[in-house]
């Protein structure tokens, strides 16, 4: 009875795995510095995936560079080309940090993230990659209750108020979390390390040489 149960245990563990293993999907992140394979998460960010896989299936990040490097904080791309010319976009993509972050993705090193104005609802095509773990970009979730009885912020504290208040504060949405680097990371750390300085708009953080993507490709549908 017992190495009944036991196996019953091991299969159910491993049909879970099975299951979780084909919720992903799998680009690869083709780079003049090499290549990076992410695994993205459709069941915890739906409609962000869903959005940065059509760039990739509409060829928007082909030719692109990583316009934004910080070492200890992370690589931005997608938006531009080496003359920093803008690549056109859709409309931006539903916030969904509330949701991600409930579902367990953190802005944590690896991690790729929507890029966005202060605007929480900007996102369209830029992403970043964490190459450390920012907490700070993380959403910060809303207690229960309407209105919230006690809420703590910076080292504030607040009571009484109004749940939507809470909900639609700007600084509380943080960054969408949709994907995670499974290979590649010493590419992610040789990007991270470039030598960096103004470049076209940008007064700072621009790879003195341009970093390419030459291509995003999908290796896996979830």
């Amino acid at each position: 009875m017992k190495i009944t149960s036991l196996c019953l245990g091991a299969c159910l563990s491993f049909t879970l795995f099975a299951a979780q293993a084909q919720d992903v999907a799998r680009v690869k992140i083709a780079t003049s510095e090499g290549e990076i394979v992410a695994e993205l998460y459709p069941t915890k960010a739906p409609k962000t995936v869903a959005n940065f896989l059509q760039y990739v299936k509409d060829k928007h990040y082909d030719g692109t560079v990583f316009h934004r490097v910080i070492s200890t904080f992370m690589i931005q791309g997608g938006g531009y080309d080496a003359k920093f010319s803008e690549r056109k976009t859709r409309p931006p993509v539903v916030h969904e940090g509330r949701e991600s972050l409930a579902a367990g993705l953190k802005n944590q090193t690896g991690t790729l993230a929507m890029a966005r104005t202060n605007d929480p609802q900007s996102a369209t095509a830029q992403f970043f990659i964490n190459v450390t773990d920012n907490a700070f970009l993380d959403p910060t979730p809303i207690p229960d209750g309407d209105p919230v009885k006690h809420f703590e912020y910076q080292g504030r504290v607040y009571e009484n108020l109004p749940r939507a208040n809470l909900i639609n504060a700007p600084q509380l949405f943080g960054y969408t979390v949709f994907g995670k680097v499974i290979s590649g990371m010493e590419v992610v750390q040789k990007i991270k390390s470039a030598p960096t300085g103004a470049g076209g708009p940008f007064p700072s953080d621009v790879p003195k040489t341009p970093i390419f993507i030459h291509s995003i490709t999908l290796l896996k549908t979830p």
